[in-house]
């Protein structure tokens, strides 16, 4: 693999690449990877967003993007319904892929990007930053060690205001893969799958529209049977003000991360053991998207692996169409 910087360009640039990429590519080692390009369906937009970040390359079409020999990686941040086209271009000019979640608008859909992937012999994976995030590594670890027992119960919560989003296309369901269960339902699913090491196999959802919703739903909850003998529900909802709130009850003591799936403040995470707290400790996740571009450039260059693969966002998808399933049919859904 190459010894020169992994260069990285943004598919589909827009306000969660401002506000979030944009920064963490500023923190990574020159060295090591680099933002060299991007590409944004407004053209005079993405000619004022180059020069004021100092991004070389202004790619004039998505082709152009995918093609570039300036190019290694493309990070597709593009609105859902793209995802599964914007990964094939790249993958057909044998990009490596880093695409945001949800992967796709359906697991059918995620399953054909992740065997493209492997067809072109390509790294494909999912930016699911939560997994580089010290709160959830260090819940996966004092799991891991035995510390609460074998795990029972979980739940994983994530509430935020979507109609303050400026992310506007996220209540439409022409560009969305849904409401606050494929936004963000997505995180919850996928933190607990990582901290606790055990898969999905079946969903119960009860959901509502309502408020600015629209097609979409506002407040939903899932009981989600796990392996391992888990059961963990996940509660999200677009209507409330914002929350994250990670949580594991084992037969030996409990651990709660409130805030865990947060970037922009302190989270505090403590171990509870016979109703009383033994530990508490704070960690910082502000550095959650560093590490994960991070580590996603050191796979490229064959140093090690990436964990949030796309083949394992492929079984995320599967969850969440299980959770829309039984959204509609009121019946339990396996995956």
């Amino acid at each position: 693999m190459t010894s020169s910087p992994v260069r990285y360009a943004i598919l589909g640039f827009g306000h969660h690449a401002a506000r979030r990429l944009l920064p963490a590519f500023a923190k990574c080692d020159d060295l090591t990877l680099t933002l060299t390009g991007m590409w944004r369906r407004d053209q005079e937009a993405a000619a004022r967003d180059c020069a004021e970040h100092r991004i070389p390359h202004c790619f004039a079409t998505r082709e152009d993007l995918c093609a570039s020999p300036e190019v290694d990686v493309v990070f597709i941040t593009s609105p859902d319904a793209m995802h599964r086209d914007d990964a094939l271009l790249a993958l057909r000019h044998g990009k490596a892929v880093l695409c945001e979640k949800p992967l796709a608008m359906n697991a059918a859909e995620a399953e054909e990007m992740a065997a493209a992937a492997k067809a072109a012999g390509v790294l494909f994976g999912v930016a699911q930053n939560f997994r580089f995030n010290r709160s959830l590594e260090w819940m996966r670890a004092q799991i891991a060690a035995g510390r609460i027992g074998e795990a029972q119960l979980a739940h994983a919560q994530f509430c935020y205001p979507a109609d303050k989003s400026s992310r506007r296309w996220i209540m439409d369901p022409s560009l969305a893969c849904g409401g606050p269960i494929g936004d963000v339902g997505v995180h919850c699913i996928d933190a607990l799958r990582y901290v606790l090491g055990e898969d999905v196999r079946s969903v119960s959802t009860v959901a509502r529209r309502g408020g600015a919703s629209g097609a979409v739903e506002a407040v939903a909850s899932l009981q989600v049977e796990m392996t391992g003998g888990v059961f963990a529900n996940v509660t999200v909802s677009g209507d409330a003000l914002y929350r994250t709130l990670v949580e594991v009850t084992g037969g030996a003591g409990v651990l709660i991360a409130e805030n865990g799936l947060t970037v922009d403040r302190p989270v505090q995470l403590v171990v509870y053991q016979a109703g009383e707290p033994v530990e508490t400790t704070t960690v910082e996740n502000g550095d959650g998207y560093v590490r994960m571009l991070d580590c996603f450039a050191r796979a490229f260059r064959g140093e090690g692996t990436f964990p949030a693969s796309g083949e394992d966002g492929v079984r995320n998808m599967r969850a969440l169409d299980a959770a829309y399933r039984s959204w509609q049919s009121g019946l339990r859904e396996h995956v």
